[in-house]
C-alpha cells in the first residue's frame, strides 16, 4: 500500500475546504492533478473516500477516519520537519477551550509564558469540543472541565478546582446575596449550554431536578438569564471570561467544584508542550498555596 504524503495533503485539503476549486487553490495545485491524486489514493487504499456530486465534496466515512488521522500525522510531521531545520517556533501552540479557559488564571499565565517563551506564542482558540480538535491534531492543548474519555490517546492531569456558580438575572430575589444553595435555584428554569455545559440537571437529587432549557453557546445562555427568563450554573472561569452587566454571579455553596484537566496528545504534537504544561502547573500550584 503505497501511500505518499502528497495523497495525505489532497485528502486534508479536500475535507477542509470542500470543493476540488478551493482543495486545489489551497494547495497552489491545478483542479485535475489534485483530482488525479484523489483518485489514484483510493484506488491505492481500495476504498471510496470521498462521494462526489456537481456542487460539493463530502468525505464517506471511511474518508473521514483517514481525515481524522492525517490531520495529525501531517501535523507532527510539519512539526518535526521544523524542528529539524532549527525553526521548532515555525507554528503557535494551540490551547483550546470550549466556554472558559482558566479563569483568572488565563491572562497571568500566558503572560508568563510569553516572557520566558518569546520564541514559541500561544495561540488561544475558543472551539465547542476541544478534546476532539486534540485527537486529530487542529489543538495542542485543551482546557477541559470533564475527564477525556479513557480512549481518547490523550494524557491529561488535573489542573485546578474551580467553584461551582449560580448566574441569576440583577433583580432577581436571590442577586443580593452572598451565596445560594441547590434547593434555592430548584424551583428555577435552568439555561444549559449544548456544546459546553459542565452543570446539568443531574446536581440536584432525582426527585428535586428543575426544569432546564437547552441554548447553543454562551451568548444566548448569557442572554436568556439576563433577561430573566432563565438562571444558570457554571464553573467559576466563566464569572472571568464571560462578565455580563444583567447577570450576577453567586457561589453554590453546596455544590461540588468543577474539575479542570489539561489535555494534550499522548505523543506531544508541539515541541514547546511540555514546557508550557509545566509552567501552567506552577502557577496552577502558586495559586493554591
Amino acid at each position: 500500500m503505497n501511500v505518499e504524503v502528497r495523497h495525505l495533503r489532497a485528502l486534508v485539503a479536500i475535507g477542509e475546504e470542500g470543493t476540488i476549486t478551493g482543495a486545489a487553490l489551497a494547495l497552489r495545485v491545478s483542479q485535475p492533478a489534485l483530482s488525479r491524486t484523489l483518485e489514484q489514493l483510493e484506488r491505492r487504499l481500495g476504498v471510496r473516500l470521498v462521494e462526489r456530486t456537481t456542487r460539493r465534496l463530502a468525505l464517506t466515512e471511511a474518508g473521514q477516519r483517514l481525515w481524522d488521522q492525517a490531520r495529525h500525522i501531517l501535523g507532527r510531521l510539519d512539526d518535526a520537519l521544523a524542528e529539524a531545520v532549527g525553526r521548532a517556533d515555525a507554528r503557535p501552540l494551540r490551547l483550546a477551550f470550549a466556554w472558559a479557559a482558566l479563569g483568572r488564571h488565563t491572562v497571568p499565565l500566558l503572560r508568563a509564558w510569553r516572557e520566558r517563551h518569546p520564541e514559541a506564542p500561544v495561540q488561544v482558540r475558543r472551539l465547542d469540543d476541544p478534546e476532539a480538535a486534540v485527537r486529530r491534531g487542529a489543538a495542542d492543548v485543551a482546557v477541559l472541565r470533564t475527564r477525556p474519555a479513557g480512549d481518547s490517546g490523550l494524557a491529561h492531569v488535573v489542573l485546578a478546582y474551580e467553584r461551582r456558580m449560580a448566574a441569576v438575572p440583577e433583580g432577581h430575589p436571590l442577586a443580593e446575596r452572598e451565596s445560594v444553595h441547590l434547593a434555592d435555584v430548584a424551583g428555577e428554569l435552568v439555561a444549559l449550554c449544548a456544546t459546553a455545559a459542565t452543570s446539568g440537571a443531574e446536581l440536584w437529587p432525582e426527585d428535586r431536578r428543575p426544569r432546564t432549557l437547552q441554548v447553543p453557546g454562551v451568548d444566548e445562555w448569557l442572554t436568556v438569564i439576563a433577561t430573566g427568563e432563565a438562571v444558570g450554573v457554571t464553573a467559576e472561569g466563566t464569572v472571568h471570561h464571560h462578565p455580563h452587566p444583567g447577570v450576577r454571579y453567586l457561589p453554590l455553596a453546596d455544590a461540588d467544584p468543577v474539575t479542570v484537566h489539561l489535555a494534550w496528545p499522548a505523543l506531544p504534537a508541539h515541541p514547546a508542550t511540555e514546557a508550557f504544561l509545566h509552567l501552567a502547573r506552577q502557577h496552577a500550584r502558586d495559586a493554591q498555596s
